[in-house]
C-alpha cells in the first residue's frame, strides 16, 4: 500500500526561462557548442525531437532559438561590476 501523505510532500521543481538576448553570431555558436557537448554527454533535449535523426548541435540552435536554454554573459557581469 502506497502512503499518499508521501505523494503529498513530493514538490516538482519548475526550471523558468529567462536567457538574455544573443547580441552576436559568434557568442551563439559558442553556446549552441556548449550546448552541444551537454546533449552529446546524455542531456536530455528540452524540444521534441528524434535524437536519432537530428544532430545534436541541431538540437542546440533550435533549443537556443525557442529560448529554452538558460545562460548568462559572464563579460557583461565584469564590466559591470568594474563600473561600479
Amino acid at each position: 500500500m502506497v502512503d499518499e501523505t508521501q505523494d503529498e510532500n513530493i514538490e516538482t521543481e519548475v526550471e523558468a526561462f529567462d536567457p538574455p538576448e544573443i547580441d552576436s553570431k559568434y557568442r551563439m555558436i559558442i553556446l549552441a557548442a556548449q550546448r552541444s557537448k551537454q546533449l552529446q554527454r546524455g542531456a536530455d533535449a528540452r524540444v521534441d525531437v528524434d535524437r536519432r535523426k537530428v544532430k545534436p548541435t541541431r538540437i542546440a540552435m533550435r533549443e537556443i532559438g525557442d529560448r529554452k536554454v538558460n545562460f548568462k554573459f559572464t563579460d557583461q557581469e565584469e564590466e559591470s561590476t568594474a563600473a561600479e
